[in-house]
């Protein structure tokens, strides 16, 4: 699910001195902008090329828009700029921060997002690439990401709020087996930690695919130090939710098949309630898919999770 294009800022409408800004940072003016659709962020997301004929992928966006995208923006610099050679994301080419405005520019990366649901090839390719990153980034090469549990500690207690404060259109066999989610959910914290750097948002459109089938992972501001494995059950989770393929026997013939099955399970459970509780909250200012998105993917994850536990 995209973000509605015509709710993104542009370019064009940015602040004039933070496009002065930006073109101070890339070296040149800007003569084109095309915006690309994706995501959830109503802040800009263009393809830019300059008078010296150079492109980058530039993203801006207010701490008046929202505080919490913005404070993403920085930490996706900090990561990006720290990322060794050889792992398959865009370069940082520089920032602008005025302390209210934060725009990246980044290496501009020619390729598509997979379809949805996902075509055989491109689905292939994701799943190679993530186990070479896997390798790639195994021990964690970025000492100040923080520990997968710490991070996802809050997320994952989603079953505990949900039993607390249970939503009236609650799946009855989630209800009914609430003390197992609770547990499998808070297992989950042990199961997720590793020395692996983790992206933690692996889907589409968080994928670009050129045309010799080379995948770039790109936005990395959530990446943590967790299993090596960790990546690729967030990325079947998000392929289970559109259908047309068989997650269990993919599980099976990726780097998912190093992981104990209770563990992938307790993390999909974790997954569920993070997805289920936040999918009842008032949306982000100009974000208005994505607790649409969040919904889906739980009800996905749960139908996934009583598959795996039933069967």
């Amino acid at each position: 699910m995209d973000v509605d294009k015509s709710a993104r800022m542009r370019w064009g409408q940015l602040p004039a001195d933070v496009r002065a800004g930006v073109e101070t940072v890339l070296g040149s003016p800007v003569l084109s902008a095309q915006s690309q659709a994706g995501g959830f962020s109503n802040g800009t997301a263009d393809r830019v090329r300059t008078r010296s004929g150079s492109t980058a992928f530039v993203k801006a966006i207010s701490t008046a828009m929202n505080a919490g995208a913005a404070d993403l923006h920085r930490r996706e610099a900090r990561i990006t700029a720290a990322l060794p050679c050889g792992v398959p994301a865009p370069r940082l080419l520089g920032v602008y921060d005025d302390g209210n405005w934060v725009a990246l520019a980044l290496q501009d990366i020619e390729g598509h997002n997979p379809a949805l649901p996902w075509h055989e090839p491109d689905l292939h390719a994701a799943l190679d690439m993530l186990t070479r990153l896997a390798e790639l980034v195994t021990p964690c090469p970025i000492t100040a990401v923080p520990p997968a549990g710490e991070v996802l500690a809050e997320p994952f207690a989603g079953w505990d709020r949900i039993a607390a404060y249970p939503p009236d259109d609650l799946d009855p066999w989630a209800a009914q087996h609430l003390p197992v989610l609770r547990r499998l959910a808070a297992d989950a914290l042990g199961a997720v930690q590793g020395d692996t750097l983790v992206h933690y948002d692996v889907r589409a459109d968080n994928l670009l695919i050129d045309a010799a089938g080379k995948v770039t992972l790109v936005d990395w501001p959530w990446a943590c130090r967790g299993a090596a494995w960790l990546d690729t059950v967030m990325l079947l989770g998000t392929v289970y939710m559109y259908g047309g393929h068989d997650v269990e026997t993919l599980l099976s013939r990726s780097v998912t098949s190093q992981a104990e099955p209770q563990n992938v399970t307790a993390v999909l459970v974790a997954q569920a309630s993070y997805a289920l509780d936040a999918a009842r909250l008032v949306p982000p200012v100009g974000m208005g898919q994505l607790r649409a998105f969040q919904r889906g993917k739980a009800d996905a994850l749960l139908r996934w999770v009583r598959r795996r536990l039933d069967g």
